[in-house]
């Protein structure tokens, strides 16, 4: 009998977790004017994570490991260091994100977003002249934009920090 991969079990993790979301919602309040249920948007992402998580699970089931994802858990240095130096850039993107969550009421949304995407592009994809323009414009293209559509289009009140606050 297989085991079942690494894949597989995160698939599995993300199909229970989407239920259990999904049964939140229902705890979710509704207004009594007729209106579109505050609970629907939640409900069709979770709907379509579920979706994707079964796709994946669906992919992953009797699946191999990567020749290369073995070979690079086989050159794995023994103990803590050699597990942060496999894990190192999934620590890097919780350890930034923390951040970035702890600067929020003082950068805000907007200032945060693209200083965060854009040093934790620079950690992952490497430094170097090139890459700093494309991942300057990338986080402002995309941060930017989705602060548009939330403040202007959805009308969603997001942290302004205390430099926006001063204007």
């Amino acid at each position: 009998m297989r085991r079942l991969n690494q894949d597989a079990v995160i698939a599995i993790f993300l199909i229970l977790a989407s239920g259990v979301l999904f049964w939140s919602t229902f705890s979710i309040r509704s207004p009594d004017y007729g209106v579109l249920a505050p609970s629907a948007w939640p409900r069709v992402i979770i709907i379509v994570l579920a979706i994707l998580s079964v796709i994946y699970l669906i992919q992953s089931v009797g699946k191999e490991q990567p020749a290369a994802d073995q070979k690079a858990q086989a050159g794995r240095q023994p103990g803590v260091a050699g597990w942060l130096v496999y894990w190192k850039n999934p620590i890097f993107c919780f350890v930034l994100f923390l951040v970035y969550l702890l600067t929020l009421p003082l950068l805000g949304s907007l200032i945060g977003g693209v200083s965060f995407v854009f040093i934790l592009m620079s950690i992952l994809g490497g430094i170097s002249k090139e890459n700093v323009l494309t991942h300057a414009t990338l986080a402002l293209a995309t941060v930017g934009g989705m602060w548009i559509i939330f403040t202007y289009g959805l009308e969603v009140i997001l942290p302004q920090g205390v430099i926006f606050s001063a204007f």
